[in-house]
C-alpha cells in the first residue's frame, strides 16, 4: 500500500511540474526551483521526516506556485511584478519545507 501511495504522489508531481519544463526561457529560474523543492518533498517523504499529512499539504502548496506562474506565463511575457510574486510565493514554501522537515512529527 505504501508503494501504491508513493506511486500516486510520484505522479501528482509529475502532471503539476512537468508542463513547467516546456515554459518560455523567462521562467527557467523559477522552474528549476520548483523542481529543487519537490525533490525536498521526496526526500523528506523518503527520510520519514515528513508524513503523509505534511507532504500532501506541502504539495499542494507548490501546485499553487505553479498556477501562479502558469497564468503569469499565459500571455507569453512573465513582467518583474509577476516574478517578484512567484518568488515571494517560492521563499514561503520553502520555508514551510524547512519548518516541516525539521519538527518533532516524523512518518511512522
Amino acid at each position: 500500500m505504501k508503494n501504491f501511495a508513493k506511486l500516486i504522489a510520484a505522479a501528482a508531481i509529475a502532471t503539476v511540474w512537468l508542463p513547467a519544463y516546456s515554459q518560455t526561457e523567462s521562467t527557467k529560474r523559477i522552474d528549476k526551483r520548483q523542481a529543487n523543492q519537490a525533490a525536498r518533498i521526496e526526500q523528506g517523504q523518503k527520510s520519514g521526516a515528513l508524513n503523509q499529512k505534511e507532504a500532501a499539504r506541502l504539495q499542494k502548496g507548490q501546485a499553487h506556485v505553479q498556477k501562479m506562474e502558469n497564468k503569469a506565463v499565459a500571455d507569453g511575457k512573465v513582467t518583474a511584478k509577476e516574478r517578484a510574486r512567484i518568488e515571494h510565493a517560492q521563499d514561503k514554501q520553502s520555508s514551510k519545507i524547512y519548518r516541516e522537515k525539521h519538527d518533532k512529527q516524523t512518518a511512522k
